[in-house]
Order: structure tokens, then C-alpha cells, then sequence
């Protein structure tokens, strides 16, 4: 029997030759990250430094931090953030509703409000608000009501119409983007099916455009909460202004900011956590699987950690 030899003579011809050596692989040197964190921790460590040495009181922060006028202050803060993001969101969709009307008039009129309160600045409407008894000095509804105007109009009301009626023409745009997002023939097989033009919105068109519309939403919550320190100029008692009423009375103006702004970070990192949640609530039926919460990352991690852990104490 004869056997094929290869041309090396070295066996076989069906031999399969050796395989290639192992590469190994030298990871790509990122030299600039280093240089880039390390810049970075110095300037936070020098911005740390200069604050550690300047002329400020750290005790007084923990000393007011739950004092009663900034709680009150923090719940007045509250109060006018829901009610006025309340005002903005119904005024908001009834105005953008009425900016894709058909009706001209209607429409013209969204537009015009939108635009005005758009272009003015809200510390300006705010101020404006206030003194309006130049121009008005009763307000009458007849039987109903009737009173001075320096009377009628208090801090609050100020605050509540001057963000309400600002923040309506925000989330305007939000409301328009958020219908516009839905497909016309969802309308056009909802009218085919006999629904009247209300029930479309109320039962089609608006549960799908939330998905659109919750996100800036939730930015403009926040964006609210912050913004209730501006009305701190027309005397309502509001977080900042209690702040400052403490400062000028105890010595420590610049530290009674340092805790406005540790309020305000704390208040925004909770809103910031429900919206997270109330995004994942809407977006059930964009994808078919949510990424996981903090918390199931979490837990997830544990858990591979427990399973390593009695994967080893058993193969030991």
C-alpha cells in the first residue's frame, strides 16, 4: 500500500498543518483619559480647598437645615411648584388643541398667547402681575366678588398666575409635539368607528402622545421647582425668601444660600427618580423589554456575587 508524503516529507498529506500561533492582544493606550482625569480631580480638589478656607460658616447650614421657616418655606415651595405645573399642563393641552384647530380664529389666538408669554420673561410677568392695580384698581364680577385690587391680588395669586399662565405656553409646544407624534390614522379610523373628535383625543390620541409628552414634562417640573425662587421678589414666603430672612437675621447670608441650594438639589433628585419611574410606566408599549431599574441592577449584581461566592466554597 502506498502512502501520500507531502512535499515537505515531514507525514501524511492529509495531515491538517499546525494552527497559527495564539495573538496576543496589547490593549490601545488611552493616554489622554489619564491626563483629562487627572486635570479634573484637581480642579475639584482646588474648588474643594478654596470653599474649605473661605470666610463661611459651615456650622450654621446643619444648624437652620431643618429649621421651621425653611420647612414652611420648602412646603410653600411645594405647593406653588404643583399648582402652578397643574395650571401649565391643562392650559397647555387646551392651548395646544387649539393650535391645530382648523378654526383660524382659535388657532390665532394659541398662537398669540404662546408667543406673548414665550417672549416676555417670567420675572417680568411676575412683577407685572404684582402691579396691576396701576391699571386695575377694583376687580368686580358682580354679585360675586368685588375688591381692591392691592387686596386681591397676594403673593400667592401672584406667583400661582404669573408661573401657571407662563408655563401653560411651555407645555403648549409639548402637548403640540407630543399629537403631532401620533400617526392621523389612528383620527381616521377612530372617526370611521363613529367616535366624535373628543373621545378620539381623550381615549386614542392622548394616551399614545404621553410617551412624547412626559419626558420634557418631567424636565419642566423641575424646571418649575427651581423657578419658584423668582417669587421670592413679590414677598411670597418660598424657600429661597425664607433663606434670606434667615440670613439677614442670624449673620450668615451666604450660608443660608449654601442651604436653599442643598434643599433644591435634594427636592430635584427626588422629582428626578419619579420621573424616571413614570417614563418606564408609559414606555411599556414602545419595546418589548424595559432596561433594568437601579434597584433590579442592584439586586442583580448581589445576586451573581452570592452565586460566585457558594460556587467557590463548593469546588473548595
Amino acid at each position: 500500500m502506498t502512502v501520500d508524503i507531502d512535499k515537505t516529507g515531514s507525514g501524511p498529506a492529509d495531515t491538517p498543518p499546525a494552527g497559527p500561533e495564539a495573538i496576543k492582544a496589547i490593549p490601545v493606550r488611552h493616554y489622554g483619559r489619564y491626563v483629562t482625569a487627572f486635570v479634573a480631580i484637581a480642579l475639584l480638589a482646588a474648588v474643594v480647598y478654596a470653599f474649605s478656607q473661605g470666610k463661611i460658616n459651615w456650622g450654621a447650614i446643619p444648624d437652620y437645615f431643618f429649621d421651621d421657616r425653611i420647612l414652611s418655606g420648602m412646603g410653600k415651595t411645594l405647593l406653588i411648584t404643583v399648582l402652578a405645573m397643574l395650571i401649565g399642563i391643562v392650559g397647555g393641552v387646551m392651548l395646544a388643541v387649539m393650535r391645530l384647530s382648523k378654526n383660524p380664529v382659535t388657532s390665532s389666538i394659541a398662537w398669540f398667547y404662546i408667543w406673548f408669554f414665550r417672549g416676555t420673561p417670567v420675572l417680568v410677568q411676575l412683577i407685572v402681575w404684582f402691579n396691576l392695580g396701576l391699571v386695575f384698581e377694583y376687580i368686580n364680577l358682580g354679585p360675586f366678588y368685588r375688591d381692591e385690587w392691592s387686596d386681591f391680588m397676594t403673593p400667592f395669586l401672584t406667583a400661582l398666575l404669573g408661573l401657571g399662565l407662563n408655563e401653560a405656553a411651555y407645555m403648549a409646544e409639548i402637548c403640540r409635539a407630543g399629537l403631532l407624534a401620533v400617526d392621523e390614522g389612528q383620527t381616521e379610523a377612530s372617526h370611521a368607528l363613529g367616535m366624535s373628535h373628543t373621545k378620539t383625543l381623550r381615549r386614542i390620541v392622548i394616551p399614545q402622545a404621553m410617551r412624547v409628552i412626559v419626558p420634557p414634562t418631567g424636565n419642566e417640573v423641575i424646571n418649575m421647582l427651581k423657578t419658584t425662587s423668582l417669587v421670592s421678589v413679590v414677598q411670597y414666603p418660598e424657600l429661597l425668601r425664607a433663606a434670606q430672612d434667615i440670613g439677614q437675621t442670624s449673620g450668615a447670608p451666604a450660608e443660608m444660600l449654601f442651604l436653599a441650594a442643598a434643599w433644591y438639589l435634594l427636592l430635584t433628585s427626588i422629582f428626578s427618580v419619579g420621573q424616571y419611574y413614570l417614563e418606564r410606566y408609559y414606555a411599556r408599549g414602545s419595546s418589548r423589554s424595559l432596561p433594568p431599574t437601579p434597584m433590579q441592577k442592584i439586586r442583580a449584581n448581589l445576586f451573581s456575587l452570592s452565586t460566585r461566592s457558594s460556587t467557590k466554597g463548593g469546588a473548595a
